[in-house]
């Protein structure tokens, strides 16, 4: 059965839920230990900035993902004077209980344990607990090059599709091995085309799915995108989102054939799917050089909610939805829109912060959603 909500069209299934239930931490970043309880609707961290309010968010994110939004290395989440840190999850996963937890020590191996058993492979835990996050550093996606954007699009995409994940490794080996061939020839001043050849064969077979499955997500997400920038915005302005590859014009096959002699000059690959990208678009201009900041911010906030969207629905599963520092940049009527969506059936358990208590507390008031409020300061929190 298929029905239609503000414009979306969304297909009648039986979606599981999935809820965190309670959070445990101990020498994580800055927060020593706490326990918390949540609602399984809307949690609200308030507090100042530099207080921790992210480091939480950070530790939800740790548990779906198995590693930090923020740092590179696990062993800056260790507290400073620590040599270990704690994370640990009890989550109701459709009825059923979930422990997860992820123990950090300083010169060792992180360890992540579902229901007291170690994974063996951590790719294994990704896409069990779905999960979006809007934070600040979303902005990156519109300001930095093409990288940050195909590194989007295939982190949803690794969350529920594992043979793509295993494309996407393959890939980049491959190219790395074209590429130190490249550098080979150069320096030996030889070329010996049945080497190459190799590795443009490896290209094509695990390129072409990686483009197949990256033009497919661009447009299934296109309209819920579309319809959510509407419901944010007030319908103020058109947004396109377009994804471009140099397989839009000529063959994978061709398209390597044709930039060999350049690839042996530049002594890399110049061309494939890893030089692909997504164009943001505003009124039909690059939103980057023509959108405000607050176009900008909801531009991102409607594609990270139509990411929500696809991935519950091919994951059959409720995401849980981080939104730190949710109100920057953001007017009083996209603000009202974008919570009128959070108080719908749409979206299942959701996490806030902000540096402002009585402000959202004000914006929450009229909701008709169970709301819980968390003080943050230098680390500690406690329930409000």
């Amino acid at each position: 059965m298929i029905y239609r909500k503000a414009g979306i069209r969304f297909i009648c299934v039986q979606i599981e839920q999935v809820h965190l239930k309670s959070l445990e931490l101990l020498e994580f970043k800055n927060v020593e230990a706490t326990k918390l309880d949540f609602s399984s609707k809307i949690n609200c961290f308030t507090g100042l900035n530099g207080s921790g309010k992210t480091n939480l968010m950070d530790a939800i994110y740790y548990l779906s993902f198995c590693k930090s939004f923020l740092n590179p290395t696990d062993a800056h989440s260790v507290r400073h004077g620590e040599k270990h840190c704690m994370i640990q999850g009890l989550y109701d996963l459709n009825k059923k209980t979930e422990r997860i937890s992820i123990s950090i020590r300083k010169g060792q191996k992180k360890i992540v344990r579902r229901n007291k058993k170690d994974y063996e492979k951590l790719v294994d835990h990704i896409g069990l607990l779905p999960l979006v996050l809007v934070s600040p550093t979303d902005v990156n996606l519109i300001s930095e090059g093409s990288a940050e954007r195909r590194k989007y699009l295939d982190g949803i995409l690794s969350q529920f599709d594992s043979k793509f994940l295993a494309h996407l490794v393959q890939y980049g080996r491959s190219l790395t091995q074209r590429n130190a061939l490249l550098k080979y020839f150069a320096a030996e001043r030889h070329f010996d085309r049945d080497s190459i050849e190799v590795w443009d064969k490896a290209l094509l077979e695990h390129g072409l799915p990686i483009h197949e499955k990256r033009s497919e997500l661009c447009a299934q997400i296109l309209p819920y995108f579309q319809e959510y920038y509407k419901r944010i915005s007030g319908e103020r302005e058109e947004v396109g989102l377009e994804y471009k590859s140099g397989l839009d014009e000529t063959s994978f096959e061709d398209l390597l054939e044709n930039h060999l002699d350049r690839d042996l000059a530049l002594r890399y690959t110049s061309q494939g799917i890893h030089r692909d990208d997504l164009q943001f678009s505003i009124g039909g201009h690059p939103i980057r050089r023509f959108g405000s900041q607050g176009q900008q911010k909801s531009y991102l906030l409607a594609l990270k909610l139509a990411q929500f969207a696809y991935l519950k629905e091919g994951r059959k599963r409720d995401p849980i939805l981080l939104l730190d520092d949710l109100f920057d940049k953001l007017d009083s009527g996209r603000i009202k829109n974008l919570l009128e969506l959070l108080n719908g059936t749409e979206f299942g358990q959701v996490f806030i912060s902000d540096t402002d208590h009585a402000r959202l507390k004000g914006l929450l008031d009229g909701i008709e959603a169970e709301v819980q409020y968390f003080s943050v300061e230098d680390g500690k929190v406690e329930k409000i």
